[in-house]
């Protein structure tokens, strides 16, 4: 009960500040509770596109080694302090070898741990290397929330424009100060090709809108779950002829059962009618990270092929 209460939390606080992102009008917990439960409509190509992971894929496994997960820690000039972040070094990782980088984004209710301790981000990568699934991969997962103080905020605190204000500006902390950061740290391949962008919910518009945006930063990009932070699909891509050149793989997701199904469903049709190549997977899940790691298990292994 306990953890279906704190996946209902985590959509209601990602709604709220989501609206509040947009410059909407302040949304109530009941307007909030609302717009989730919303009717949920599916079109005839809102499916699978990937049949489901197999069983124990986001569980250690006795046998596989098992990357590393570390703290980083880097200046903001948008802040204005030192801003942490986790960092996934897979095993056998090397200061010899130059390695691809994916950064993934949190929801309104975490911070640089919730891909890690709540999803097992790192677990399902292991597994995946350990298949030959995926090539190895340094995983950056910042906080997403660029403010002087970036723990999540009281309950009394979500709904605020001072909160959602963190998740916009850290478009600027993450292209001006994260990435150069990590590229002066890490043996990376700094290239777009070799540069990934993905997130869950609040962060899955995040990453739509930051990663569309900057397509000489990030060749690939994936929403998971996003929330109504993101932008309308017009604006995510007003050059269709450039995505379709610079893109390397756009990935979009979400649960049927999830009320913010219709964000992405929106992005996925703009996508179709300007014949944008993208993938489109619906899994059986609601606003959980059943939904989120199974993505990730089938984002990861088609990234920098």
């Amino acid at each position: 009960m306990q953890h279906i209460k704190a996946l209902a939390t985590i959509t209601l606080l990602t709604l709220a500040t989501a609206s509040l992102a947009q410059g909407a009008e302040t949304v109530t917990p009941d307007n909030a509770r609302a717009n989730f439960a919303r009717t949920i409509t599916l079109a005839p190509d809102d499916v699978r596109a990937f049949p489901k992971p197999p069983s124990g894929f986001d569980a250690p496994r006795p046998g596989v080694a098992a990357g590393r997960v570390e703290e980083f820690s880097y200046a903001s000039g948008v802040t204005g302090t030192q801003r942490q972040a986790s960092v996934y070094l897979p095993p056998g990782y090397s200061a010899e070898q130059r390695y691809p980088v994916l950064y993934l984004l949190h929801g309104i209710a975490g911070n640089q741990h919730e891909w890690s301790g709540y999803v097992r981000a790192n677990v399902v990568l292991d597994n995946l290397i350990a298949d030959g699934k995926m090539q190895p991969m340094i995983v950056v997962m910042p906080n997403g929330r660029a403010l002087a103080d970036d723990r999540p905020p009281p309950g009394d605190r979500v709904f605020t424009a001072e909160n959602a204000a963190g998740f916009a500006k850290f478009e600027r902390d993450l292209l001006e100060f994260l990435v150069p950061a990590v590229d002066a740290k890490y043996p990376t391949r700094a290239d777009a090709r070799h540069r990934a962008l993905a997130g869950l919910s609040m962060g899955g518009g995040q990453a739509l809108n930051f990663g569309l945006a900057h397509l000489d930063t990030f060749a690939s990009v994936g929403g998971f779950s996003s929330a109504p932070n993101t932008r309308p699909a017009t604006e995510l891509l007003p050059d269709a002829a450039a995505a379709r050149r610079q893109l390397a793989l756009l990935y979009l997701s979400c649960g049927n059962k999830d009320g913010l199904i219709n964000v992405s469903q929106a992005v996925h049709r703009a996508l179709k009618q300007q014949e944008i190549p993208h993938l489109w997977n619906v899994d059986e899940h609601g606003h959980d990270r059943e939904s989120w790691a199974e993505n990730l298990f089938h984002f990861a292994q088609r990234l920098f092929r």
